[in-house]
């Protein structure tokens, strides 16, 4: 079973891109800060998550 936190990050990821594009496209400087925080977090996420599948054993 692959980690929680890979799962949260890849979500908070894919959230971010959709945010930081909507910023773009909108001229809206908040909402594209917005969205690269939350990429920023999803990939600390998603890492954690891979490291927490790494020492359990799981590839």
């Amino acid at each position: 079973m692959v980690d929680k936190n890979r799962v949260a990050g890849a979500a908070d990821k894919a959230k971010g891109s959709i945010k930081e594009t909507a910023g773009k496209v909108t001229g809206d400087p908040k909402l594209k800060a917005e969205g690269k925080a939350d990429k920023a977090s999803g990939a600390v996420k998603s890492a954690v998550g891979g490291a927490a599948d790494t020492l359990k054993g799981k590839k």
